[in-house]
């Protein structure tokens, strides 16, 4: 697992993750696939940030295959409290209350959101 400490991970770093993480498992080749609809990456850098990733502790490696599986060494819920945290202290000074009402009033949040959103206050505050 990566140390929170060194979790900085990049855009693209985050892409090859998100890919991770909604398609389970896969090789270099099959991250590449799916980057490529989006960017032009060649195959050798998609394989250099995995094996960095790897080093940093963001992937982990099944060698026990010809081809090499690449999973996630961290959970998608664990990397987006830390990038929300870095975000809150970086731009919102600490302040959780500028982050959630900035968070809001950027995009039109649906009603399941809002409701699901006050479900979750109660829930903090015991109610």
């Amino acid at each position: 697992m990566a140390k929170t400490a060194d979790f900085k991970p990049t855009e693209r770093e985050l892409t090859i993750l998100g890919i991770l993480w909604d398609n389970g498992p896969c090789t270099v080749r099959q991250v590449n696939e799916i980057m490529s609809k989006n960017a032009n990456i060649g195959y050798t850098t998609t394989l250099k940030l995995m094996q960095i990733m790897t080093e940093k502790g963001l992937l982990v490696r099944d060698d026990s295959q010809f081809k090499h599986v690449y999973k996630p060494g961290v959970t998608q819920e664990k990397a987006q409290k830390v990038l929300v945290g870095d975000l809150l202290d970086k731009a919102f000074a600490g302040s959780a209350e500028k982050l959630v009402m900035r968070a809001l009033s950027a995009k039109k949040v649906s009603s399941e959101e809002l409701e699901k959103i006050k479900k979750m206050i109660e829930e903090i505050e015991g109610i």
